[in-house]
C-alpha cells in the first residue's frame, strides 16, 4: 500500500531568532498534524526537519516562509529530509 508520506529538512534565512519563529513553527506543526524538530544555528538560521502527509508538510513549509509576526523571512531551502519522528520537538541550538 502505497503511502502519502513526505520528509523534508527545512533552513530558514532572515531574522528568525529571537523573534519566537522555534515556538511558532512547533505549534504550527501541531496544528497540522506533521512531526520533526526545530532548532537554532549559530549562524543566525532556523533548521527543521518536517514530516507527515504530503499535503500537511507543503502547508507548513508555506507557513515556515512567512513565519510568526516579528520574522522577516528572507529565505527557505527545502531539500529531501530523513528519519522517522512520531512527535514534533523544540531541540537544542547548534
Amino acid at each position: 500500500m502505497a503511502t502519502n508520506k513526505s520528509t523534508k529538512h527545512l533552513l530558514i534565512k532572515g531574522e528568525v531568532q529571537g523573534v519566537g519563529y522555534r515556538m511558532s513553527m512547533y505549534y504550527a506543526a501541531k496544528r497540522l498534524g506533521v512531526a520533526g524538530w526545530v532548532r537554532n544555528r549559530r549562524d543566525g538560521t532556523v533548521e527543521a526537519m518536517v514530516q507527515g502527509e504530503t499535503e500537511a508538510v507543503e502547508s507548513f513549509i508555506a507557513w515556515a516562509h512567512k513565519g510568526p509576526d516579528l520574522a522577516r523571512v528572507d529565505e527557505v531551502s527545502v531539500t529531501e529530509g530523513a528519519g522517522e519522528y512520531s512527535e514534533f520537538t523544540v531541540r537544542n541550538s547548534i
